[in-house]
């Protein structure tokens, strides 16, 4: 099956595809076309370059940036992005509390803190999980206490995704504990320089530092900071994630990776033939392409039927699958490539390997935190099960 464009989404598709690859720095994308890790500069640079072309925040409301496109065309724009090897706009800005503001911070907070989340002017950190408080996320134990107009913040939170950068953070804080747990959380915004904010990194088993433990003790955060009212944060969490599930299917990345094992089977000798001329090796080639146009029209219906601003229940599809597939294929490379694959970083310099499949086993790796966050995938499962399926 074969999506049919429209003349005019044809022709927005190709100007989209003609930016992505002339206005976007040349060594960012070589750096997301090898799978290597970006600097906080070269996400700033393209997360800026996007937003000066209107293309930063395309599906927020259009009086803050946002540019009222078809299902379809916001499809097409995440998809050549990713062809593209162009880094989409930092997801805690654009996918997750940008949006959170439009819909339930007020007026004073919007103009005050969506400009420069647009342009990254403030980088966010995202302070959901705790230990004990992943899947389970309103089991969160994190305080905010009130001394007059102001909160007073105590607790920890965990795997705080690039937090070592970040400006401000939005964290859900348990503002009522006498209450069902799921009623007394609120979100607040917090000036990561404030006095008793603490971030201490976490390393990765590649020796890299991506995430974070985030301490907060006695922080004082002033009372305009809470979004929406006391004790509704769950409401936010929960249209929060709905954003991150979608978000976290990264179709036209995987397919991208995809396409490059392909190339690369079929270009390499093995036996009397090549790699892609084992029958084993092409089935599962052509099973994961399948998955993925299968994941990539659920993905568009799930854009075209959320309404009021409320994710559809089928966001819990794209969040499981996605991972499953994304994995599936970092797993095929790690397979295609051999030991020349197992080496951090960059790999044998030596090899014959390009260098995205002599980093495959690295990516592979760190790619096994993507079936957790945004909400583990046991629980999209019970989502699935429960109100989709009805079971």
């Amino acid at each position: 099956m074969r999506l049919q464009l429209s003349e005019e989404d044809e022709a927005f598709r190709a100007e989209l595809r003609t930016f992505f690859t002339t206005e976007v720095d040349e060594g960012v994308r070589a750096t997301v076309r090898d799978r290597g890790e970006l600097t906080k500069d070269q996400i700033v640079e393209t997360h800026r370059t996007l937003n000066a072309a209107g293309l930063a925040v395309p599906h927020w409301p259009v009086e803050w940036g946002g540019k009222d496109w078809s299902p379809l065309r916001r499809h097409l724009w995440h998809e050549e992005m990713q062809r593209a090897c162009v880094p989409p706009p930092l997801a805690f800005n654009a996918s997750m509390i940008g949006p959170v503001i439009a819909a339930f911070g007020s007026q004073e907070q919007k103009e005050r803190f969506l400009p420069p989340t647009a342009n990254i002017d403030i980088f966010w950190s995202q302070g959901f999980s705790e230990p004990g408080a992943g899947s389970d996320l309103a089991s969160l134990r994190t305080a905010a206490v009130r001394d007059g107009d102001d909160w007073i913040v105590n607790g920890q939170k965990t795997w705080t995704t690039l937090g070592q950068w970040g400006d401000w953070i939005f964290t859900l804080v348990r503002t009522n504990p006498d209450v069902k747990k799921q009623a007394g959380i609120s979100m607040l915004l917090i000036d990561m320089r404030s006095p008793g904010v603490e971030v201490r990194p976490i390393e990765l088993i590649d020796g890299g530092h991506e995430v974070n433990e985030v301490w907060f003790t006695d922080v004082r955060v002033p009372g305009e900071n809470l979004v929406g009212d006391v004790d509704t944060g769950w409401t936010q969490a929960k249209f929060l994630l709905g954003n991150e599930r979608v978000g976290v299917a990264p179709v036209g990345a995987t397919k991208r990776v995809l396409a490059q094992a392909k190339e690369w089977a079929a270009a390499t000798r093995s036996g009397d033939g090549t790699l892609l001329d084992d029958p084993h090796v092409a089935v599962r080639i052509a099973e994961l392409e399948n998955e993925l146009m299968a994941l990539e029209l659920t993905a568009l219906r799930v854009v075209a039927n959320s309404a009021d601003g409320k994710p559809h229940p089928a966001s819990s599809v794209l969040k499981l699958r996605g991972t499953e597939l994304q994995q599936a294929v970092s797993e095929l490379v790690v397979d295609l490539a051999g030991p020349g694959a197992l080496a951090f970083g960059a790999g044998d310099a030596d090899s014959d390997l390009p260098v995205w499949a002599r980093r495959s086993t690295p990516t592979y790796l760190n790619l096994r935190k993507a079936s957790i966050y945004g909400g583990s995938n046991e629980v999209q499962r019970q989502i699935i099960a429960g109100t989709i399926l009805g079971l």
